[in-house]
Formats: C-alpha cells, sequence, structure tokens
C-alpha cells in the first residue's frame, strides 16, 4: 500500500519523536514514569500553542518573526494585568488580538512583505513587555497555575493538553469550512476571491486566532513559571518555526499539519528538556534542536524524491 505526502510528513515526524524517546528512556530509565515524562515534557504546553499560532500564519502563506516577543507581551500581561484586574487584562488582549487581524489585512492590502512587517512588530511587542514588566516579576493567575499543574491520571497533563490542542486544531484547519478557506488562501488567493469569499476578512480572521493561541501560550508559560519577564520566550519565534517545518508544513502553498505541528512541537521540547535534563549547557540544547530539524528535512526530501521517482517510473 502506497503513502501518500500528507501520511508521510505526518509519519516521518512521528517517528522522530518515537525514536528521541526511546533514546531518553535507554539513557535514563527513571524518566519511564508519570514524573520523569512530566519533566521530559514541562514546556510542551506553550510551545505547542505558540507553533500552532505560527502555523495559521504559515497556512495563509506568512511567517511571524514577533511571535516570540508577541508570546512574552502575552506573559507579561498575564502575571501582571490578568491577575490584579482581570478585566483589564481581557481588554488588553483583545486589543492584542484586534492589533493583530489589522496586521493581516496591512500586509494583504499594502502587498508588504509578512517577514518584514512582523519583524518591525516584535520591536513593538518588545517595547510593550518591558514597559508592562521592566524586570522579572509578576504572580500567575491562581486558576492558570492550577491548570498547568494539574495531574491527571495515567498520563501528565502537558501530554493530555497536546492531544486536545491537536485534536481542536486539526478540526479547525483540516475540518471546518473556515480552515477549507484559509488553506485555499494559502494555495490559491485567487480562486477563493472568484468564489465569492473576501480573501482580506479571511487573512484577518487568521491572524486573529493566531493572536488569540499565542495569548494562550503566554498564560500557560507563566502558569508553569509562575512570573514573568519581557524575555521569556524570544526563543519561541525559532521554535514555533522549527515545529511547523518539523510536523511536516510548508512555507508556501498553504500545506499545514496541525497534528505534525504538536508532534514537532513535543518534539524540540524532548531535546531541549533531556539536555537540561543532563545538566547541558542551554547553547547545546539549541545545536541538538537544530540537528533534529535537520535529519527529519533530510530524510523528508528523500522520501519526497523517492516518491517522485515512482510516479515518474
Amino acid at each position: 500500500m502506497k503513502l501518500s505526502s500528507g501520511t508521510i510528513r505526518l509519519i516521518i515526524p512521528a517517528v522522530s519523536l518515537v525514536l528521541l524517546l526511546a533514546a531518553v528512556f535507554y539513557m535514563q530509565p527513571r524518566a519511564m514514569s508519570y514524573t520523569g515524562l512530566n519533566l521530559l515534557f514541562n514546556l510542551a504546553v506553550p510551545i505547542a500553542l505558540a507553533t500552532i499560532a505560527q502555523m495559521l500564519i504559515m497556512s495563509v502563506n506568512d511567517l511571524d518573526l514577533s511571535m516570540g516577543t508577541f508570546v512574552s507581551f502575552c506573559a507579561c500581561v498575564a502575571a501582571t494585568f490578568l491577575q490584579s484586574s482581570p478585566v483589564l487584562g481581557i481588554l488588553i488582549f483583545l486589543g492584542a488580538i484586534a492589533a493583530y487581524a489589522i496586521i493581516g489585512v496591512v500586509i494583504h492590502i499594502r502587498g508588504l512583505p509578512s517577514i518584514v512587517v512582523t519583524l518591525g512588530m516584535s520591536f513593538v511587542w518588545g517595547g510593550l513587555a518591558v514597559l508592562i514588566l521592566p524586570s522579572p516579576g509578576g504572580t500567575a493567575p491562581t486558576w492558570a497555575r492550577w491548570v498547568m499543574t494539574a495531574k491527571p491520571p495515567l498520563v501528565p497533563m502537558a501530554i493530555v493538553a497536546s492531544i486536545l490542542i491537536a485534536a481542536v486544531t486539526h478540526y479547525i484547519v483540516m475540518r471546518s469550512s473556515f480552515g477549507v478557506l484559509m488553506r485555499g488562501v494559502g494555495g490559491n488567493d485567487r480562486s477563493v476571491e472568484r468564489a465569492g469569499w473576501s480573501v482580506i476578512g479571511i487573512r484577518a480572521a487568521t491572524y486573529a486566532l493566531a493572536g488569540f493561541f499565542a495569548i494562550l501560550s503566554g498564560i500557560a508559560l507563566v502558569g508553569l513559571t509562575t512570573s514573568a519577564d519581557a524575555n521569556i520566550a524570544l526563543r519561541y519565534t525559532l521554535l514555533s518555526i522549527a515545529g511547523v517545518i518539523l510536523g511536516g508544513g510548508q512555507f508556501v502553498g498553504g500545506k499545514v499539519s496541525p497534528i505534525g505541528a504538536v508532534i514537532g512541537a513535543l518534539t524540540l521540547t524532548l531535546a531541549g528538556s533531556f539536555l537540561s535534563f543532563m545538566r547541558i549547557s542551554p547553547d547545546w540544547q539549541i545545536g541538538a534542536q537544530g540537528a533534529i530539524l535537520i535529519v527529519v528535512l533530510a530524510l523528508r526530501l528523500a522520501l519526497n524524491r523517492l516518491e517522485k521517482r515512482e510516479k515518474s517510473q
């Protein structure tokens, strides 16, 4: 039975995660426990949410280089206003979602490169984060702390939440009518426009939804760390892009995989957590995550070439 290219894109990251997890269990058998898995995947939820947010942007052929600073901004809001003045915090988040929608509209109307616009916005979000929280501090909302530290039976909260995130976003992106239109805009926006749909409206809604998931990422991160910092999630920009690509997504054509993106985020989290568990320098963690991405992409490229050869014969 021949596998489709979409299935191959999903199998490769899943196999990568399983192999990495097997290596972890072989080197550290004690990690094969509830507590061990909880430590290994501790930061999986905020990274997975940021990866989904990036995936939504990439589904319309754009790229968000402000993801890390925006999540940091959201974390600062969650640790300050959302804790002391919940109504004000919610209003700030609603304003941030509206700002994301406007960014998507401006990029489309003016024909601007998303990389340039979002890179500029990264300084805006970073500056706002510093204004809100000049030095590390703040307090996580009680409910966010409770959710992120909950201990469901059998499987750690990080894995349960990741499965839930994958299921919900798979339905939104792959099953719902909005998801079809969103991927259609990424594949061929003129065809969507000829069908009578508003490309601007779809892009605005996509950016707004990405902003919503990025906000959830910031709240989840604060729930885990109990405090915030203006630079707490700067690495999430590259991690989110790597997670999408590792999970089978592509930079063009609206080809994305929500389940694959979550698996990619879990793989990158596992690589970083394991090296931290082994007390290895964070510099090596970045290198290990990059090496995993290169190996998986090389394998995917080899399989794609093999598939093309079989079709041509």
